[in-house]
This record gives structure tokens, C-alpha cells and sequence, in this order.
């Protein structure tokens, strides 16, 4: 089979330049990876939402129309640190360490950014980070402390003092200071002589959502559609004892809801919502949070135009992979839920697009089953890097020159949310597998720091019910008849058992280290 053209590109031109490596290396193409904290695929034009007809994203939207739209793209898991470090590390949680918003990961551990650097790529990164140790495996830094503020963020940046004590203030929006950043890096701060790679992050949408006061006029006078389901949920099919309990008795405490039915967070009191019960109180909540989310993401978008006009002026644009993703989904009044967390498909599904005219036909669209520790292998074969060993993710480069995915590419994606019903979001632990159509989801329901946890010193959340959900993607999108009961489906569900099983093993992915856990799991494998 012939060499795909991305794959020979470094080999011919070594060639060409007498085999030299460094002329080699200087003849790859730039990286740039830009990322806003959970921009979910609902929120764009391109992915075709009810929401496309607002126009929430021009800018990502001719991005996808020139280059490759991915449809089958998903997290390990849903929330912001664990996304991060399975994005840097190419692995699974339980083999970087990741588990939930504590986690860290230590330079030496920042294997996307030491790699490129080997590769001879100046490497930056600026923006959200959220891995709490300093970024130092970048040759160049500047990154919010923790979340970041929305309004004149502070920023830890490499070269002004030891970390945690770097730090810079500037004045204004965060989406449109990170990207003056990222341009002034560009523009000045990188090694011209090198390929870069940036990894250029937003701190929106995450909430509060707080966009830059232009935004104000913007939905102003536009009322937002609704989902079909923010009223349904739950219906009498949908989920299982684990997220309604015995007789529904704990639908208003699992999932923090958009109306009153679980309003254990607080969305409509945080957003200043004046009314006191449902409908009104819901449609209200809806409407601001939605406006307040949508401009965020303008401004997200925007600030895109900027960046690739001056990419353009630059001569940048022809010879830059770039690649725009979200670092997980998000639920936007879906089910009646807000946040992320869970393994249904809003929160579960990523956004991602690359842009790269020399190799990725235009308007093109992509549905390999891919997940985030996919992405490091990925950049580093752009990049002209064989994936280290140590990496369990694999490259999807080929899906950009349109081929189909190779010999042994997986059939379902593993995926696993640990923080039990943690921050008053009402999200009990589960771990579960994805086909191309299929989902089968075990919620155990009980904290992995609890009693019986290696080490754990502090008490464990309430335990909620164990129980199976499985879903039919292609008979059932919106995930709201749970049919693992459903006779027809048993085989299906059997295979979807034993793969989960197996990754589990494969992936590093058991409960050993968390004997509590696994005899949840063994009582009810077989329900």
C-alpha cells in the first residue's frame, strides 16, 4: 500500500535537502491546537444543532467548510482536568493519574509538549492549562492560575520569576487577551528558523459565562429554541433506578437541572433569575443561560477571526495544521440538565475540526470512532513522530487524508466519570462503553475516596443505586429509552460487556487499586 502523503512528506524532503535531518524537521508543518473549555458541539452552525440557525460560530463554521469536520469524536472524561491530561499524555486516567479536578500532571509527565520539543518544534503554551504543576516542558508559557478569571486575568508566565510567583496581569476579556498572546508569541516571541507548536486555550465558555460587555446586544431580543426534552426528563423509559431511584424518589437531587426539578446547584438563582416556580422559572433560567453561554462562545469566535486573519498576513495559514476542539461536550438544557460529567452524548461528544489545504479536502467530514488520547499520537505523526510506547492513544492522521481506519482500530470507546455526586451537581459515578451505535453505561454509584480507598482520609459522598443503561444511538439520539431490559438487545449488550471488560484490562482501567468499587461491580455484572 502506498505512503500516505503526510507520512512521506519529511522522507522526501530529507531527501531533497541531502538527508538532513534539521531540514527535515524545519519543512513540517506548524500546530496550532486551540481549545475552549466546554464549547459543546450543540453550539456551533457546522454541527447542525437547533442552535445552527443563530449563527453561534461563522468563524469555526468556514474553518470546517475548508477543512475536515470529525463527528465520532469523544472524551475519557467529561470534565476539565482529566480531559487535559489524557489530551498531553496520550493515556487513559488511571495511567497518568488523572482522575478527577485534583489531579496533576509534573513536566516530566507533559509527554505532547517534551516530545515536539525533541522533534525540533518551538513549543508554547497559553491560556487555560488547569494541571496545577508548571507547564515547564514548553519552551515558553503563559497561563491562567487555575480556572482563570473571565475579566483582567492573571497569567503564570515562564521567564518572570519562579512558579507560582510568575505572574502578569492584563486588562481585559480573557478570549481576547489570550489571543493577543498567542499572536504576540507568533509575531515575536517563537524561533523562526523552527516549526512551532502552540496549544492555544480559552478559558470560555466554562461558567459563569461571562462574556465582554460588546456582546450585550447580542440574542438580546431573540428568543433561544429550546430542547425537545428540557421538559421530558426523566420520561417514564428513560434512565434507570441509578439516576431516578426507587419510585423516582431521587429525581430531584441526581443531575442538576435548568427548571426546579433538581435545582441542587443553583443556575437560575447564580444567573439572578427573578421567578419563583415552573414553567416560568425554567424558561427564564434557560433563556439567560443560554445568551450568557452563546456570547461567550462569540466571543470565542471572533477572537478566531482575528487569529487566522493575522495567520493569513503572516503566511502561516497554508503550512498550519490547525485543529479546534472543545476539551469536552456540554449539556445546554439537554434532558433538563446543565454542566458536563455525564456519558450521555452531549457532555460525552467532542467538537473537533482541522484545517490543513495541502492534505485535508475541504468540507470534508470524518466518523472514525476517535478519543481524546487519540490527539497526542496524532499531532506527534504530523509532526514526523512515531507514537511512543508509552502512549495508548493512536493516531488518526490517515483519517486525514481521507482513508478508512486501519486494521484493528477499536469498535467502542471507554469512558469513566469518578467524582461522585461531587459539587452539588448530582452526577453519580459510571464508567461505560461506545459503539458506533450502541452505549452501555454502569452507574456503581458509590465515591472512589471513600471507605475502603487506599489512603482516603475523608469521608465518602452517599452512595446511590447501582444499574445498567443501554441505548440504541441510531433508534434512540436523544438517549431517553433505556432498553437494557429490551430482550431483542441482550446479545448486543453481552458483546458490549465483554469489550468493556477487556478494555478495562487492556487500558489499565480496573477497580483493583478500589476493592469497594469492585464488589459493586461483581454483585451486579450479571443483573
Amino acid at each position: 500500500m502506498a505512503m500516505p502523503i503526510m507520512k512521506l512528506v519529511p522522507i522526501v524532503l530529507a531527501a531533497l535537502l541531502g538527508g538532513s535531518p534539521a531540514g527535515a524537521v524545519a519543512a513540517r508543518p506548524n500546530i496550532l491546537f486551540i481549545m475552549a473549555d466546554d464549547h459543546t458541539t450543540q453550539a456551533f452552525g457546522c454541527y447542525g444543532s437547533r442552535l445552527a440557525r443563530l449563527n453561534p460560530t461563522p468563524t469555526l463554521d468556514k474553518l470546517a467548510a475548508q477543512g475536515m469536520r470529525f463527528d465520532r469524536v469523544f472524551c475519557t472524561n467529561s470534565i476539565c482536568t482529566p480531559s487535559r491530561a489524557s489530551i498531553i499524555t496520550g493515556q487513559y486516567p488511571q495511567t497518568n493519574g488523572v482522575l478527577d479536578l485534583d489531579g496533576r500532571i509534573a513536566p516530566g509527565n507533559q509527554h505532547l509538549a517534551r516530545e515536539m520539543k525533541q522533534a525540533g518544534y518551538d513549543t508554547a503554551m497559553i491560556g487555560k492549562w488547569h494541571l496545577k504543576e508548571e507547564p515547564a516542558a514548553f519552551d515558553y508559557y503563559c497561563v491562567l492560575p487555575g480556572q482563570g478569571k473571565y475579566l483582567d486575568p492573571d497569567f503564570r508566565v515562564r521567564g518572570a520569576g519562579p512558579w507560582p510567583q510568575n505572574v502578569m496581569r492584563k486588562k481585559g476579556h480573557s478570549s481576547d487577551v489570550i489571543a493577543d498572546l498567542a499572536m504576540e508569541w507568533l509575531k515575536s516571541g517563537r524561533d523562526p528558523d523552527k516549526p512551532f507548536f502552540l496549544m492555544h486555550h480559552f478559558k470560555a465558555p466554562h461558567d459563569m459565562f461571562t462574556h465582554a460587555r460588546r456582546y450585550d446586544p447580542l440574542y438580546a431580543d431573540i428568543e433561544i429554541p429550546e430542547p425537545d426534552n428540557l421538559w421530558d426528563q426523566p420520561g417514564p423509559e428513560a434512565g434507570s433506578v441509578a439516576t431516578r431511584g426507587e419510585n423516582d424518589e431521587l429525581v430531584s437531587v441526581i443531575g442538576a437541572s435548568v427548571t426546579k426539578r433538581a435545582d441542587i446547584w443553583g443556575l437560575g438563582r447564580r444567573l439572578g433569575v427573578k421567578a419563583k416556580e415552573d414553567p416560568e422559572f425554567g424558561r427564564q433560567t434557560y433563556q439567560t443561560y443560554l445568551k450568557r453561554y452563546l456570547r461567550c462562545v462569540r466571543g470565542v469566535d471572533d477572537n478566531l477571526a482575528r487569529l487566522f486573519a493575522f495567520l493569513r498576513r503572516e503566511g502561516l495559514m497554508e503550512n498550519t495544521v490547525i485543529i479546534y476542539t472543545g476539551d469536552q461536550g456540554f449539556f445546554l438544557g439537554e434532558r433538563d440538565l446543565m454542566d458536563k460529567r455525564w456519558m450521555y452524548e452531549e457532555a460525552f461528544r467532542m467538537p473537533f475540526i482541522v484545517h490543513y489545504p495541502p492534505t485535508v479536502k475541504a468540507g470534508s467530514t470524518n466518523d472514525w470512532l476517535i478519543n481524546n488520547t487519540d490527539f497526542a499520537p496524532t499531532m506527534l505523526e504530523l509532526a514526523g513522530v512515531k507514537t511512543p510506547e508509552y502512549m495508548q492513544g493512536r493516531s488518526f492522521a490517515g483519517a486525514l487524508e481521507g482513508e478508512s481506519p486501519p486494521a484493528g482500530w477499536r469498535k467502542a470507546t471507554y469512558y469513566r466519570y469518578w467524582m461522585h455526586m461531587a459539587h452539588n451537581l448530582g452526577t453519580p459515578a459510571h464508567f461505560g462503553v461506545r459503539s458506533d451505535r450502541y452505549k452501555l453505561i454502569f452507574f456503581y454509584g458509590r465515591d472512589y475516596k471513600g471507605a475502603g480507598a487506599s489512603g482516603s482520609r475523608r469521608k465518602a459522598k452517599p452512595v446511590t443505586p447501582a444499574a445498567w443503561e443501554f441505548y440504541d444511538l441510531q433508534e434512540d439520539p436523544s438517549e431517553m429509552v433505556n432498553a437494557y431490559r429490551n430482550p431483542q438487545y441482550a446479545p448486543v449488550i453481552a458483546e458490549l460487556k465483554a469489550e468493556m471488560k477487556r478494555q478495562r484490562e487492556v487500558l489499565n482501567e480496573t477497580d483493583a487499586a478500589y476493592p469497594h468499587l469492585q464488589e459493586i461491580i461483581d454483585a451486579h455484572w450479571a443483573d
